[in-house]
């Protein structure tokens, strides 16, 4: 099946979303997401996921420290799926610069979170992209 980039981030994202209510195995995520049609599912998608919570530890530290008036426990769930993609991309995904996968979250949040969440995400992201270390083309 053939999705655009931004199909395939919101699709990973609903998947990581869901997933922060109950902890089911990824595989059974994929197959409901199948079953139901209501995610689009392709190995881009599998691959986004998988590698989300592969890197799960280190992404929250990550977004620890650019939160630091939030505890994790306090960040939405929305806004931490979303959190967890976008730097997941920025750091891993060789073709995803850092500015695209901010935007792409921002925009992602703008559909599925309210407008303070969306500059909460930018703001912390932002934050991340200015730090040491992170290249624009990482």
């Amino acid at each position: 099946m053939k999705l655009s980039r931004r199909n395939i981030r919101e699709s990973a994202f609903l998947i990581i979303f869901e997933r922060s209510f109950e902890n089911y195995e990824l595989d059974e995520l994929f197959d409901i997401a199948k079953e139901s049609e209501n995610i689009p599912i392709n190995d881009e998608v599998i691959k986004i996921v998988t590698g989300v919570y592969e890197h799960l530890d280190e992404l929250d530290n990550i977004i620890s420290q650019y939160s630091r008036k939030r505890s994790l426990e306090r960040i939405p769930k929305v806004n931490l799926s979303l959190l967890r993609l976008a730097i997941y991309e920025a750091k891993y995904s060789e073709n995803v610069p850092v500015n695209v996968a901010i935007s792409e979250a921002v925009a992602i949040a703008q559909k599925y979170a309210f407008e303070t969440d969306a500059k909460f995400i930018n703001g912390a992201l932002g934050a991340y992209s200015r730090s040491e270390g992170v290249s624009q083309n990482a």
